[in-house]
């Protein structure tokens, strides 16, 4: 189970624009099993599912799919028209031009363009005319396109750098898990920087594998995990192989080649830790299972490699605000 959970932040954002726009969202929450109280608890996190749900309601409440958040709406089922505009392109570089075009013809869109530096390419957004003050629209048309394109050529694009026009927002630290590279703050412009070679590459999807993708997309797109190639993310892939057995830092160690020394300074590089990933782990699984009811809280502090019920309830209590009792009964 590699699913990572969502920051509650990123909900609370979403829901910015239908507060704006004086939409009552109540009864959509308590439809999707999301309590009013877990989204007010800033350490708290929800399922990947139930954010995909709250973003396609909104969307249909709002008839929106830039939730409230751009200068003009643009209408629930344009982004599966530019899909299917873009999806008979002979590779990247026409579907990515196809599908910028295709927004483009929209006043008030959001702009997107794409510009060659060397043998680098840089997509750039224009947020400067948003109403976006959690920047949720800037960070959703980033994470979408990137994310889109990857999936067009069948592999992921490697970022090599993320550049946002705001100052570090104090949400920053997801920010490593939505785009998994070098990140820059307070710049000219919101862009994502990628190598010019990916453009060449051939589209590998099409019509059938397309209707597939956009039963859930693009709020899929946003709820996924970026599976990037820092040594943080590879770990997590490492760790949540058999998550019975929770091997300790010197064993991951052995098992990359490398000395525990090397990967503790690695990790610090990246601003993370071998504990931080194995606790993040380890609340998302738990998440996952609080949230279904399929082991009760012993099985699921066992699973985690608990010893006893009571050191889990202190450790999800410290990750989520919530004791797990609390939070699954939040959930049902």
């Amino acid at each position: 189970m590699r699913e990572r959970t969502i920051a509650s932040h990123f909900a609370r954002a979403a829901l910015g624009g239908a507060r704006r726009h004086g939409y009552d969202y109540c009864g959509v929450l308590q439809q999707l099993g999301i309590s009013p109280e877990l989204l007010d608890e800033p350490r708290a996190r929800i399922a990947p599912e139930q954010f995909t749900q709250l973003i396609q309601a909104l969307w249909l409440a709002l008839d929106d799919e830039y939730l409230g958040f751009g200068q003009a709406p643009s209408r629930p089922g344009s982004f599966a028209m530019m899909c299917h505009a873009v999806i008979h392109c002979r590779n990247l570089d026409k579907a990515f031009n196809r599908g910028l075009l295709f927004y483009s013809l929209f006043p008030g869109a959001p702009r997107l363009t794409l510009s060659r530096e060397d043998e680098w390419v840089r997509l750039s957004l224009d947020d400067s005319q948003l109403w976006d003050p959690d920047h949720f629209l800037s960070e959703s048309l980033l994470v979408i396109w990137h994310r889109f394109g990857s999936w067009l050529i069948g592999q992921r694009i490697r970022l090599e750098q993320a550049s946002f026009s705001y100052p570090r927002p104090e949400h920053g630290a997801e920010y490593d898990l939505l785009f998994s590279c070098p990140l820059e703050f307070s710049r000219p412009q919101s862009s994502l920087l990628f190598h010019s070679r990916y453009l060449a590459m051939p589209l590998l999807q099409d019509e059938r594998t397309l209707k597939h993708f956009l039963e859930r997309s693009p709020a899929d797109l946003l709820s996924r995990p970026d599976d990037g190639d820092s040594l943080s993310s590879r770990l997590r892939r490492l760790l949540s192989r058999d998550s019975s057995r929770w091997p300790d830092l010197e064993a991951v160690a052995a098992h990359l080649h490398i000395s525990p020394q090397t990967l503790r300074r690695h990790l610090r590089e990246e601003g993370s830790s071998f504990q931080e990933l194995k606790d993040q782990l380890r609340r998302d699984i738990a998440i996952y299972h609080l949230s279904r009811a399929d082991l009760s809280l012993q099985q699921i502090a066992e699973q985690l490699g608990f010893s006893e019920p009571s050191a889990f309830h202190r450790a999800f209590k410290k990750w989520t605000g919530l004791t797990p009792g609390a939070y699954r009964a939040q959930e049902h």
